[in-house]
């Protein structure tokens, strides 16, 4: 196998993840199998219990493995499923070793960073390595900034790495900033420079540096960089703010051919070009589409780009996949609740309510879901989403007034969403939701069912603790509200709809999670179809 490092210097948010993405996108389109991890120095043992504004996005992966919200990137752009093998915080690297040192496996040795803790880093790449023979090249994004305390163990593991499995065989790429000063007139590279310093500081020479700017990259800077650097010219990258999306990323480092100096360093570059025509027509049904659909998203942490981040991106691919632009107007719950639901939505398209934790905003969710229902609008949605439909339904088809979930109302008379039986006496927040892929049932005759091309079975992802109550499950179905999916294992309810309406689905999975720029997810398809549908008719 061969390996790529990424790691990051000046500042952070410098896209590090789009870009070790980006670089799988382009190898994997010359033929190579890839494959991604992140490294990252918190002492978290992951973001599971981490507030949005924090960390943004809680990415659940196939084994129930709570992570970044970079691999979400990692597996929209390649086809790689990643496991909770290709995610490795400080916390689960300590926690590993002090496990180990109660246990006496290092027979009374005193335990120190190294060689121990930065050994167990080393183990992760052994075995993510043992655990896939057929991967080609593994492509490791370490989180934070080169000169930060936290990251300094990740830095001396991968320095060890490479002379252990021989440097012929590893690249790394070290991503900086290149700010342009207004005053001044003029980009400037000493900040690169200082970063690509420290990082030789502790051993590591950087093959490849590619250069965040808003502006183009000229001969001169590049020249100056890598004199100063300590690389090739030709190995000074420009990585260049994109006019339109993220999917540009992949084209944009093409045109410094960054995929070519990377094969060239780790000894492949017998592979061919890589063949980009169907992402090139993806990106440019996002950038120049025929038609326009506007989506109201009512969420509680709605100022943060990154909350709904799957969502978000799966709207795109959804959207491309239509010929249409999703405008997205991002809607406060609570001013919903304030305002009213036509007031603060208006005339829209589509209606997506995302999953969640909390009460807060709740109100305000179940008056979007109820504008939804009656005034056919396509409404969407998802885990918490779903619930906050099914609440609506019981308190006003239904006339169960006080109908709510255990998780906001502990002693209401009619909880219709209840805790999961499994989830009584639960203590620890931390990875003991329901969490992962399951298999569903889907039932034959419902929207459901025709929109994943009428398959008897599906899996999806989760990451809840409450569910829809089975004690009222006859009671809604009589009033209109159609169960189109139980699980196979636990028969819970996985997807309600309601018939009658355009498009009126509730998913207690998230979906999001298994969308890719040309495979959207087919419920993301079918709301994004029926929005157009809508705006369609209104024209």
């Amino acid at each position: 196998m061969k390996y790529i490092f990424v790691t990051g210097g000046v500042v952070s948010s410098l896209g590090k993840g789009l870009a070790a993405a980006s670089i799988g996108t382009l190898l994997e389109h010359r033929g190579l199998k890839t494959l991604m991890q992140k490294f990252d120095p918190y002492l978290n043992v992951d973001p599971g219990t981490m507030s949005p504004y924090q960390h943004g996005e809680v990415y659940v992966l196939d084994d129930g493995a709570e992570t970044d919200l970079d691999l979400g990137h990692y597996e929209r752009f390649t086809s790689g499923v990643l496991s909770r093998m290709n995610n490795l915080t400080s916390g689960q690297v300590f926690d590993s070793v002090i496990r180990k040192e109660r246990r006496g496996e290092y027979l009374g040795k005193t335990v120190q960073f190294i060689p121990h803790v930065t050994d167990e880093i080393k183990c992760r790449l052994h075995k993510v390595t043992n655990d896939n023979p057929d991967v080609d090249v593994l492509i490791t994004e370490i989180g934070g900034t080169v000169g930060d305390m936290e990251g300094l163990l990740f830095i001396e593991a991968l320095r060890q790495f490479s002379l252990e499995v021989g440097k012929e065989n590893v690249c790394f790429i070290h991503v900086t900033l290149l700010p342009f000063i207004k005053a001044a007139g003029e980009v400037k590279t000493k900040p690169t420079q200082q970063s690509v310093a420290k990082l030789r500081e502790l051993g590591i020479q950087p093959d490849i540096i590619i250069c965040r700017t808003e502006a183009d990259l000229d001969e001169d800077n590049r020249k100056k960089i890598a004199m100063f650097c300590n690389v090739e010219k030709k190995n000074v990258v420009a990585f260049r703010d994109v006019a339109h999306t993220i999917y540009e990323c992949p084209l944009d480092l093409r045109r410094d051919k960054i995929d070519r100096l990377v094969v060239d360093k780790i000894g492949l570059g017998h592979t061919p070009s890589p063949a980009l025509e169907d992402w090139e027509l993806f990106v440019q049904r996002v950038i120049h589409p025929k038609h326009k659909v506007t989506i109201a998203v009512a969420g509680k942490y709605i100022e943060l780009q990154d909350a709904y981040k799957s969502i978000y991106e799966s709207l795109i691919h959804a959207g491309a996949h239509h010929d249409t632009k999703v405008q997205i107007v991002r809607v406060e719950a609570e001013a919903i609740e304030d305002h009213g639901a036509e007031a603060v939505i208006g005339d829209v398209d589509g209606i997506l309510v995302p999953g969640g934790f909390g009460d807060r905003g709740i109100e305000g969710k179940i008056l979007a879901a109820k504008y939804a229902r009656e005034s056919n609008i396509p409404y969407f949605g998802i885990c918490l989403g779903m619930q906050i439909a099914t609440i609506e339904f019981a308190r006003n088809v239904c006339g169960l007034e006080e109908a709510n979930s255990t998780e906001f109302q502990k002693k209401t008379p009619h909880p219709v969403i209840c805790l999961q039986e499994e989830q009584k006496g639960i203590e620890d927040m931390g990875a003991t939701m329901r969490l992962g892929s399951s298999e569903s049932i889907l039932f034959a005759g419902t929207q459901a069912a025709e929109l994943y091309d009428n398959a008897d079975r599906i899996h999806e992802r989760h990451r809840h603790r409450y569910e829809f109550n089975s004690d009222y499950q006859d009671q809604l179905q009589e009033a209109g509200l159609v169960i189109s999916s139980v699980s196979a294992e636990e028969g819970l309810v996985e997807i309600v709809e309601i018939p009658e309406h355009p498009f009126y689905i509730g998913a207690q999975f998230h979906p999001e999670f298994q969308s890719k720029p040309n495979k959207p997810h087919p419920l993301f398809a079918g709301f994004v179809a029926a929005a157009l549908k809508r705006s369609h008719l209104e024209e």
